[in-house]
């Protein structure tokens, strides 16, 4: 990794000194600081170098063997080993990989079967939902009647009947179900059951827990739901792109809306590295580091509660967990803001029934995918938790204790440098 960097940013360096110096501290901040963000990764050299490859140049609008434009022989073959790759991974009947993003994923699959006005039941903001499933300033809340569903204020976890009795009371013509900030695991089976009841559509959202359902750690959607869509960039360890998977009934709907209902020409650079992205993901050793990412996750959590802190839901299943700080007499803003003095990078995050909103919150969103591609470890992950509740309680006199250990760690575990 760290000889790859060093000649991309010597290239670089030698063509454009302004985009070289911004590189360069992006660089430097990526491997100072302690990166705790849920939705994202370090992706290994392989995956990047397929990211600026030569497949760039190419324009491929259509689909393999039929394309609108000539020269795309080698891409054919490129985007269908992808495809055939990510349907072995997940045992999907049929697979899109051209989304530029999760949401273009999810607006796609929208677009093939809604249409403007439709109901929909949604996993609210609040409770850990997504923009895309329906959030009012989001395309998806704006043209389609979303119907937020959420959890249980005393547990955290997902109220399945209040699911149940939305469904019957609405009809919603499609349920989605996943999540951006649920530390639990989510029963597809329950939500198919739930959809079934009210002949409703059932998407699933795994764009976070990819990796889980791929190493065993988390039941897999691809039985149960009539849609599944995913990002590449966060457990799975890719580059950043979304992907569709569905039943083969729906193939020809799912690939129509992508190309040419929502997007233009597919980024080959791209799918060649989530191609890679799956190769790797049958590995052994990808599996292995899942299992690390959980355990690093629920030893944190644990080391959190042994503290007095409290967790939405009362701990995590998954690779994050949501600190509920209205015990701490500290803002989720406050303590971002007081984390990244210390180069320690996390989001602050609404927590259920939220009363400070976006932009303020009660809440902390942690995730262990990125330092466990590091390499720390459960140990590390307690004095990391540590640190986070010194930076509630006692910042100001312990700055500097905060930023000391901080750089033993990022320098005990280097990425680039």
């Amino acid at each position: 990794m760290r000889e790859f960097i060093e000649k991309m940013l010597e290239s670089i360096r030698k063509s454009d000194s302004e985009i070289y110096e911004i590189m360069m501290s992006e660089v430097l901040r990526q491997e100072k600081s302690i990166n705790l963000i849920a939705s994202e990764n370090f992706v290994l050299d392989d995956i990047l170098a397929c990211n600026g490859s030569i497949l760039t140049n190419k324009y491929s609008e259509g689909y393999p063997m039929r394309r609108y434009y000539g020269g795309c022989e080698n891409i054919d073959k490129l985007e269908q080993l992808a495809i055939e790759r990510l349907k072995r991974l997940f045992g999907a009947e049929s697979a899109n990989v051209q989304p530029h993003s999760g949401t273009q994923a999810n607006m796609a699959v929208y677009f093939a079967f809604l249409s403007p006005g439709d109901t929909v039941l949604g996993m609210e903001l609040n409770s850990g939902g997504h923009l895309t499933h329906g959030s009012k300033v989001n395309i998806s809340g704006k043209y389609f009647n979303f119907v937020p569903y959420g959890v249980d204020k005393k547990t955290g976890f997902i109220d399945y009947d209040n699911v149940r009795k939305l469904a019957h009371e609405h009809h919603p013509k499609m349920i989605v179900c996943g999540a951006s900030s649920y530390p639990r695991i989510i029963d597809f089976h329950e939500f198919k059951k739930i959809a079934d009841e009210v002949n409703a559509y059932l998407m699933a959202d795994i764009s976070h827990i990819a990796g889980m359902i791929i190493a065993g750690l988390h039941p897999n959607p691809v039985e149960f739901a009539d849609f599944v869509t995913s990002t590449t960039h966060k457990t799975l360890r890719g580059p950043r792109g979304g992907v569709i998977m569905c039943k083969k009934e729906y193939e020809n709907k799912i690939n129509r809306a992508v190309f040419p209902g929502t997007q233009g020409g597919p980024h080959q650079h791209t799918i060649a590295s989530k191609a890679m992205c799956f190769r790797n993901a049958f590995s052994k050793e990808f599996k292995e580091y899942i299992h690390d990412v959980v355990k690093n996750c629920s030893s944190m959590a644990n080391e959190f509660i042994s503290l007095g802190m409290n967790l939405v839901s009362g701990g995590t299943d998954n690779h994050l967990l949501v600190l509920d700080l209205s015990n701490m007499r500290i803002t989720g803003r406050e303590l971002q803001e007081r984390l990244d003095s210390a180069n320690i990078t996390t989001n602050k995050e609404t927590i259920p029934d939220d009363k400070l909103g976006p932009q303020i919150t009660s809440g902390l969103r942690i995730g262990t995918s990125a330092i466990t591609s590091r390499g720390m470890n459960e140990n590390d992950c307690k004095t990391i938790a540590n640190l986070i509740y010194l930076s509630c309680t006692d910042f100001d006199s312990k700055k500097s204790y905060i930023v000391d250990i901080v750089e033993g760690l990022t320098s005990k575990y280097p990425i680039y440098l």
